[in-house]
């Protein structure tokens, strides 16, 4: 097969798998919501597969599938609008990036970058609320650290690519990789799941831009720029609703509550 030319390459990318109920659901929700999560998983394997057969229509066919259907997923389970926003923000760059054109990869650029700021909304309202996270020294020192890390990785990473890059890409492409670094250092505040998720899609993302710069790249890099960015989408899916699984089962509880018959009042004798 013919080499895949660098915007086509551009146009492949995306991967994830699956994440709990929340608790308090009912059983047709929960089936809802598993069959959702085994769509999911059968896109996802159907898009990588195809991606490894060389197959583009295939690509076209599966890539589509997976953002909406995990977005399903997350409205079944009653999770943040937020999140679902994301998710078709992400849908949208996904589809975008099928189209072999520079306009078409700057719009799925603004598209994902909307759904940055989605997830940025979402990790500080949601943020230092998982399981075992303790306010301490340690807890700020290991936050210094990290900043530290991702503005390395962010100016060594834009300082390499950027003699390499079309000159009309280096401002969005730099302004981009701006926001997606801040993005993937604020998944930190969710705990190491959604952590893992936000390095992935900085991941991913990295892969996309060293092809708009022309590098040198790995055999079947679509391969690998979807299988991180799918697996970023889901893990970071999976912090969110982790950090919030009190926040939805209360509102589910007072839900119920309002839609309760209210007993008659009686009046206290005096």
């Amino acid at each position: 097969m013919s080499p895949v030319p660098v915007v086509g390459r551009r146009s492949a990318r995306r991967n994830g798998w699956a994440q709990p109920l929340t608790p308090g659901a009912e059983p047709e929700a929960s089936a809802r919501a598993r069959l959702l999560l085994a769509a999911f998983a059968l896109a996802a394997v159907g898009d990588l597969a195809a991606l490894l057969a060389g197959s583009d229509a295939a690509h076209t066919i599966f890539k589509p599938l997976l953002m909406p259907l995990l977005a399903a997923y997350v409205v079944t389970v009653k999770g943040p609008r937020l999140l679902t926003a994301v998710l078709l923000f992400g849908w949208g760059g996904d589809t975008l990036l099928l189209f072999d054109a520079d306009p078409a990869f700057l719009a799925g650029m603004g598209s994902f970058a909307a759904g940055h700021i989605c997830y940025l909304v979402l990790f500080k309202r949601h943020g230092f609320k998982h399981k075992g996270f303790k306010h301490n020294g340690t807890s700020r020192a290991r936050g210094a650290w990290l900043v530290a890390a991702y503005a390395t990785a962010l100016i060594v990473t834009v300082a390499l690519l950027w003699p390499d890059l079309p000159p009309d890409m280096r401002g969005p492409v730099a302004g981009y990789s701006l926001l997606l670094t801040a993005m993937a250092f604020a998944a930190t505040r969710l705990g190491p799941v959604a952590a893992a998720g936000g390095a992935l899609f900085l991941l991913s993302d990295t892969l996309i831009a060293t092809g708009v710069a022309e590098w040198p790249q790995a055999p079947r890099p679509d391969f690998w720029i979807m299988l991180t960015y799918i697996a970023a989408q889901f893990l970071l899916v999976r912090g969110v609703l982790g950090a919030c699984p009190a926040q939805l089962t209360s509102e589910s509880a007072a839900a119920t509550r309002s839609a309760a018959p209210t007993p008659p009042r009686r009046d206290r004798a005096r």
